[in-house]
């Protein structure tokens, strides 16, 4: 028997960087995944890798910005499958890198409301399916500059830090269930979400999301007792997603 044998995973941002890196891992473990992103030919490319590993994926393509379709979410996977037990959050914008004083305030929302906003109404819509489950798993990956802010980042920071409050908030709310929360910060990887940051970077310069995702892949297994930390794999700050 493997770890996750008959668990159903959701993962947001599952077509690229960090969540397709880390789909093929739990389908080894046995899991059933519920991808997420919001492209169908990457979904297609992961379900790939995933079947290669020898697991099976539902392909859900759904923008993040999509309110309406985030909250639909939690009855849907519950029609379909009944439970519910990890979820991984990946998906994130990286939005302008510009001085706060000059942030257009639509393109500011939009930033908050794919890297903050979507992660409370995940939360909601989700909650009831992790209570259920025996041992119900939540991962938020964060960014270190959350906590190390430079010029030009004020968007993309705050949106980061607030999702870092959100989700300890709620992990202290569940803290006498089974359910465990932490963020996961992986430092910074060879991702899409970098290359905007860091156009000039060498190739080769940052580790693979691939020789991340174990780290993340501890976090969801049953056996996991850390709860309501910021697990992070590296000090540096800066643009740490995919």
């Amino acid at each position: 028997m493997t770890a996750l044998a008959d668990r159903v995973v959701l993962i947001s941002g599952a077509s690229r960087g960090l969540g397709a890196a880390l789909a093929p891992l739990l389908a080894r473990e046995g899991a059933h995944l519920v991808l997420l992103a919001r492209t169908q030919g990457g979904l297609e490319e992961a379900d790939d890798r995933v079947r290669e590993a020898g697991g099976r994926a539902t392909l859900l393509p759904l923008d993040l910005a999509d309110g309406d379709a985030v909250d639909r979410l939690g009855p849907s996977i519950y029609r379909r499958f009944g439970r519910l037990d990890g979820v991984v959050s990946c998906a994130a914008l990286l939005g302008l890198l510009t001085p706060v004083a000059q942030t257009d305030p639509d393109r500011f929302w939009d930033l908050l409301t794919v890297n903050l906003l979507a992660a409370q109404r995940l939360i909601r819509t989700l909650d009831p399916l992790l209570r259920a489950a025996p041992a119900g798993r939540m991962v938020f990956v964060t960014d270190g500059a959350a906590r190390a802010v430079r010029a030009y980042w004020g968007a993309y920071a705050a949106s980061k830090a607030g999702l870092e409050a959100l989700v300890k908030a709620y992990a202290a709310e569940v803290r006498k269930t089974p359910v465990r929360v932490n963020l996961f910060d992986p430092g910074p990887m060879a991702t899409r979400l970098r290359a905007e940051a860091f156009p000039g970077e060498p190739e080769g310069a940052q580790p693979a999301p691939i020789e991340v995702a174990p780290a993340l892949l501890e976090l969801l297994l049953p056996s996991c007792t850390r709860h309501g930390e910021l697990v992070t794999r590296s000090l540096q700050a800066g643009t740490d997603q995919a």
